[in-house]
């Protein structure tokens, strides 16, 4: 009687516990609403359905201010130069705070040499003043010599009045020539004036040219030292051509002397690269949904402004992608350059359409069809297929509401015969994006930025 009792207690347990197991997957299942009956099996859904291209991208400013080294190195002889420190990035300066130091040892040989050319020029200079000091000095003392002279002849000429003939011409030919000879040593004194002025400018302007190169050495090496411009801000690090962002170490050229940026953290935009396929799917002015890598749960609105007309190719990347740019249309504090983004960008919104997840539709021969579960019994039905997102497609003809299809296909799926779709009516919307083609489609996800 006792064992009895203890079988009937124990059956009596078990039923207990299987009513409740059945009870909670039940309820489970109810929760759900019902999407998912079974293992591997869905229901047709029937509602609205949004068509969206989703790329990865990264938040830069619209507005920014560049810091950079002097834009005036060349002139200095500096053609490569060195980041040899810079603060932080992230790091909030105020109107002339250091940013940068660049290294000074590439001006070094440039400053000794303009030094010591402007101290040859400066020789040369003083050389020139003391023989145009001496060469004028002696042309004058000459033609002072020569206006003696010349009086000499014509008191001699003024004696001969009364000598004879011959006497009388001598002393007229005499002085004719000391005349002659005054005459052509103000030339020559006026001559070398000009000279010695000529001289004085060339020197003059080789000792002003040397003076103006070391103002220039001086200034730029100055300049080395990097402060922030007029209003400060947040310091962001700049991106170079293989994306590495510039720090201590980089190189700099006068012909790209960016240091880094200040940028105005109240209009920012997200830059994003959409492969050819997608890139035709986009035009400036739709809508963008934005959410943050660093904070899923904030979406930001935002809008396309600028697809790029021509494809490039990006580092580590084999196909062509095109730049496409995307306005935050919401301010928030909060937003930083350089984060991460999901950009999903609404192409097309069907208001009333019938559509499974992807997984469910399968494709033979251009032909697509699904595994339909009807009572016990297990369909292969042909589908005609229209527009598809990420995860879902929409289906033209061939399945309702509520119907039930397979995820994954049955152990005898090689025995069932297709269901032919020209008796199927057509069940969606006429703006559900249908294509005509019933063969599936792939999906692709563009990649983010590198």
């Amino acid at each position: 009687m006792r064992r009895f009792l203890s079988s009937r207690s124990g059956a009596v347990s078990a039923v207990v516990v299987l009513l409740l197991v059945s009870s909670s997957a039940w309820l489970y299942a109810r929760d759900r609403g019902g999407a998912q009956t079974e293992t591997g099996i869905v229901v047709v859904k029937r509602g609205p359905f949004m068509v969206a291209v989703t790329t990865s991208g990264e938040l830069r400013a619209k507005q920014f201010v560049q810091i950079t080294a002097p834009t005036n190195a060349q002139q200095a002889g500096a053609y490569q130069m060195k980041i040899q420190s810079i603060v932080p990035e992230g790091t909030v300066v105020k109107e002339g705070d250091v940013v940068a130091e660049i290294d000074r040892s590439a001006l070094a040989a440039s400053l000794q040499d303009v030094t010591l050319n402007l101290q040859k020029a400066q020789a040369q200079f003083v050389s020139a003043q003391l023989d145009t000091t001496l060469t004028l000095s002696k042309a004058r003392e000459d033609l002072r010599s020569m206006e003696l002279a010349l009086e000499e002849k014509r008191i001699a000429k003024e004696q001969a009045v009364y000598e004879a003939p011959s006497i009388r011409r001598q002393a007229e030919i005499d002085f004719e020539k000391a005349t002659r000879a005054l005459a052509q040593a103000r030339i020559d004194y006026k001559t070398k004036g000009e000279q010695a002025v000529a001289k004085m400018t060339e020197v003059a302007a080789d000792r002003q040219r040397y003076e103006g190169r070391l103002k220039v050495v001086q200034d730029v090496m100055g300049a080395f030292t990097v402060r922030a411009p007029a209003g400060g801000g947040m310091v962001i690090y700049i991106k170079e051509w293989n994306g590495r962002k510039k720090g201590a170490g980089s190189q700099i050229t006068p012909w790209d002397p960016a240091v880094a940026t200040l940028p105005d953290l109240t209009q920012m935009e997200s830059i994003t690269y959409v492969n050819e396929i997608d890139v035709r799917k986009l035009a400036v002015n739709q809508k963008v949904n934005i959410m943050l890598d660093a904070d899923p749960s904030k979406k930001l609105p935002g809008k396309i402004v600028q697809v790029a007309n021509v494809g490039e190719q990006r580092p580590n990347s084999d196909a062509k992608v095109f730049e496409v740019r995307v306005s935050v249309e919401k301010a928030d504090t909060t937003l930083r350059p350089g984060m991460t983004t999901s950009n999903a960008v609404e192409t097309q919104v069907i208001p009333d359409a019938i559509f499974v997840p992807i997984e469910a539709v399968q494709s033979d021969s251009g032909r697509a069809y699904v595994y339909k579960k009807d009572g016990n019994r297990i369909l292969k039905q042909e589908v005609a297929t229209g527009a598809m997102n990420d995860n879902e497609i929409v289906i033209v003809r061939g399945l309702a509401k509520d119907d039930r299809v397979m995820l994954i296909a049955p152990a005898d799926a090689a025995k069932l015969a297709m269901q032919s779709l020209s008796s199927a009516p057509k069940n969606s919307d006429p703006k559900s994006g249908a294509t005509g083609d019933t063969a599936v489609k792939s999906s692709v996800k563009t990649s983010a930025p590198r």
